[in-house]
């Protein structure tokens, strides 16, 4: 039996000498200041109880008040005691020591054991025995019994060591910690500071100096009122009033605190984690005395947040509300990849049109308003709104602070490079949008078929890459033919028909073609008739979804439970699905025919100008789900990385560089894991963020006030009034009262009954399933040109959209009446 083991001794662990002792161990070990002391270990506790073990175990399950008179009952056997009096007489003549319990159940991780045993302090002689006898007896205190049993750990397989050290005289003495434990700042070391030895502080007798100490310097200073001290007297140690001179002065200078801060980085360092560190001071010199990993500290997070790069306006509208979710690193990855493809004026040097806001997607409409100001085209900003969405009145948008000439000597050359770009490839895109379906079937079984992670890096560099960049080129070209078309048609149908003519006779996009944003609606439809299989619907619709450009969720077609809760959702539905469809293709002949009867001779033009455009939503529709489509084959290939790699789903952790790295062999990526999930998980633990913002935003801070707007943050303060009403864009026109059934997520859609009204933050194309289902759709997000719109004018369902405070307003359950012609809500009381 090893009953005794000197302080440094390298078998020094938690077994042997519990959790402080195998710490103090491990920094006398590295070289830190730690005063001089052995071990009486766990082995000698053992040999000590063994006679009696089975009555402390019965008397802590009935009575634990029988189990100190136990212990003092027995003596320290002679063989045991004569070789802790001879490690004590090592440390020098009647050395004053601390006599401090270790037990095997004590600093792990998670929870923290410190407090719930005894120390004695100011120990000499033959004290030192019975000091040792009384550490072990606390083992059995009631506190640290009821700790144990609120823990789990069993109280049969505990033991306890005991450290004894050679005691500091200290002048002064506290607490650090090398991270902060309220915020979490691990740039941070925070010290408290007082007078005398360490006890009072520890205990919360006094209220310390506080000190903070971040990238060398210090940068807060706060001085406690320091009015007791923990002092040693003859007979140990005992409470007295600090000096009067001494209870305002401060403890350590700027010079003693650095150098403080240096040892707690170096204790950090030895145990590769925050730590809360005991040290004392004795004639300016520094000793520690204990640390142990700080519990219960707020994860180390990463901060997403480019709204802190600028006074920036930035919008969740248009593709925000196909990316609705906080982005995983490897999905933002990704989506940067597309946006420089898809919306290459992204790249306008020295400007960042896209930005991540907490893990979201968000566009920076300053670049957009500073362009059109300095070109003279403020009057088109109508066009932009009807894709990103209304601007409150009296919203005031920052520009970019650069000159006019610097703006149009960027833009022009960017806007004629585009042109170029758009036009040459569109000369592709019918045969690409022709052969995307069966290419992206094929990259995801080449994808299954890897078999090292090297080969799967290949693949991609060499094929999956090249045709994501493709797809996000094909997009772009899509989106911008016609754009003037899109706009300029509707505006002119408006101005001579009325919005719901005008509405109206832009429906049938259906009819000379699959729309692809009614494909999954549709597909439903068939596959609930038997006119395709499950298969055929997973293979021709499975990548649309509400989540559909975040690797990390499943895609509908591989998820059999997605299927089989749309088809439980349509019931009977499919038949009010096609009604909806048949009875909107006579309100739109009937409005073709009072055009004709009003402009005798303009019909047939205007029936082609409404097929191009009809096309140009087609194409665009389209080349948007092919899109996702690719999106699909990516998160095959991460998949499979996770695969092959053993990583799993800390593949999605990753940004695309890494995630390559570790394909090619190169694990240190994965270190980054754990806070990255951690940052994630802050940032999806959010409520969405509102669909605008000016300026520097903090998600945490903004979801803590009570006072928060959903539809509008303005870092400089509240510059326009939060409306009373509930109005929007007129997304399709009709005149509906109903239930308003407010929704959080397309996840809850079975909440949506027949005949209800759907009301929520934003829909894409993962909601159109439920659409036949609602009588009217309202939204806090989107445009007349989403196509969420689209389909409910499709449909012939009411829409109002980009409200910005429907959420706001209206209550689930509320009786409201939606007016899709003039863009308003009601409440009916």
């Amino acid at each position: 039996m090893r009953a005794v083991l000197p302080l440094d001794d390298p078998a020094a662990d938690l077994a042997t000498v519990g959790g402080k002792g195998a710490s103090l161990a491990r920094m006398a070990g590295a070289g830190l200041p730690v005063p001089g002391g052995f071990h009486v270990t766990t082995e000698a506790y053992r040999a000590f109880v063994a006679g009696f073990h089975d009555e402390i175990l019965r008397a802590a399950a009935e009575d634990p008040a029988r189990i100190p008179p136990l212990f003092a009952a027995h003596d320290v056997p002679g063989e045991l005691a004569e070789e802790i009096r001879r490690a004590y007489a090592a440390l020098g003549d009647d050395v004053p020591v601390a006599v401090r319990s270790s037990a095997t159940a004590e600093d792990l991780p998670g929870m923290s054991f410190a407090g719930q045993q005894d120390t004695y302090l100011n120990i000499r002689g033959d004290a030192l025995l019975d000091a040792v006898r009384r550490c072990w007896a606390s083992l059995w205190n009631p506190r640290a019994i009821a700790y144990r049993d609120q823990n789990g750990v069993p109280h049969d397989d505990v033991a306890l060591a005991v450290v004894v050290q050679a005691l500091v005289d200290a002048d002064a003495a506290g607490i650090m910690f090398t991270a902060d434990p309220v915020t979490g700042a691990r740039d941070e070391t925070v010290i408290n500071a007082s007078w005398g030895l360490g006890e009072a502080v520890v205990g919360g007798q006094v209220t310390p100096d506080t000190i903070t100490v971040s990238a060398g310097r210090v940068t807060g200073s706060r001085t406690g009122d320091k009015a007791v001290m923990t002092v040693r007297t003859d007979g140990g140690t005992e409470e007295r009033p600090v000096p009067e001179e001494l209870r305002g002065a401060p403890v350590l200078d700027d010079a003693q605190a650095l150098e403080l801060a240096a040892l707690g980085a170096r204790v950090q360092d030895l145990y590769g984690t925050p730590m809360d560190v005991e040290w004392t001071r004795r004639a300016g010199t520094f000793a520690i005395v204990q640390a142990r990993p700080i519990t219960g500290l707020k994860p180390r997070l990463e901060e997403w947040n480019d709204s802190l790069k600028g006074d920036y306006l930035w919008t969740g509208g248009n593709l925000g509300e196909a990316i609705p979710d906080v982005m995983t690193p490897l999905t933002w990855s990704f989506v940067r990849r597309f946006i420089e493809e898809a919306m290459s004026a992204s790249t306008l040097p020295g400007f960042d049109l896209v930005g991540n806001i907490g893990g979201r997607f968000y566009m920076n409409l300053s670049i957009v308003h500073s362009i059109a100001a300095a070109m003279g085209m403020k009057s088109r900003l109508g066009v932009i709104e009807q894709v990103f969405g209304r601007m409150p009145p009296g919203l005031e948008v920052p520009l970019v602070p650069v000159s006019r000439w610097r703006l149009i000597r960027a833009a022009v050359p960017m806007a004629i490079r585009l042109r170029r770009r758009v036009a040459r490839h569109l000369r592709h895109m019918p045969e690409f949008l022709a052969g995307s379906p069966r290419r992206c079937e094929e990259l995801r079984a080449r994808v299954a078929a890897t078999g090292s992670g090297a080969e799967l890096a290949e693949l991609w560099e060499r094929e999956i890459g090249p045709h994501l960049v493709t797809s996000s080129q094909l997009l772009e070209a899509a989106g911008r033919q016609g754009g003037a078309t899109l706009v300029y048609t509707r505006d002119r149908l408006r101005r001579m028909m009325g919005e719901a003519d005008a509405e109206a006779m832009l429906t049938g996009v259906n009819t000379d073609g699959e729309l692809a944003s009614m494909g999954p609606v549709m597909g439903l439809s068939r596959l609930a008739r038997g006119e395709i299989t499950r298969e055929e619907f997973a293979r021709r619709y499975g990548h649309r979804g509400p989540h559909e450009f975040e690797v990390s969720i499943p895609r509908p077609g591989e998820d059999p439970a997605w299927i089989d809760a749309q088809l439980a959702g349509l019931r009977d539905m499919r038949a009010d699905t096609e009604a909806l469809l048949e009875r909107q293709g006579k309100a739109r002949e009937q409005a073709w025919a009072r055009f004709a009867r009003r402009y005798p001779g303009k019909e047939a033009r205007m029936r082609d100008r409404v097929r191009r455009w009809n096309a140009v939503v087609r194409d665009r529709e389209t080349a948007r789900s092919e899109n996702i489509r690719a999106f699909w084959v990516l998160r095959a290939f991460a998949v499979r990385a996770g695969e092959l790699t053993g990583a799993g789903d800390d593949v999605f952790f990753l940004y695309l560089p890494e995630l390559l790295a570790l394909l090619r062999g190169d694990r240190s990526p994965l270190e980054r894991v754990p806070v990255r999930r951690a940052t994630y998980e802050r940032y999806a633990a959010l409520p969405p963020y509102p669909a605008l913002i000016v300026g520097r935003f903090d998600p945490e801070r903004w979801a803590a006030d009570p006072a928060r707007r959903a539809d509008l943050y303005d870092a400089r303060g509240a510059s326009a009034p939060v409306s009373d009403t509930v109005t929007g864009f007129p997304g399709a026109p009709g005149v509906v009262e109903g239930t308003a059934r407010v929704l959080s997520g397309p996840e809850d859609g079975e909440r949506l009954k027949p005949g209800e009204i759907l009301v929520t933050t934003l829909t894409n194309v993962g909601w159109t399933p439920m659409f036949p289902r609602a009588a009217a759709v309202v939204t806090d997000m989107g445009a007349p040109l989403s196509h969420a719109s689209i389909v409910a004018r499709e449909l012939g369902i009411p829409a109002v959209v980009g409200t910005g405070n429907a959420t706001m307003r209206v209550r689930d359950g509320d009786r409201i009446r939606v007016d899709g012609e003039r863009g308003t809500v009601e409440l009916l009381g």
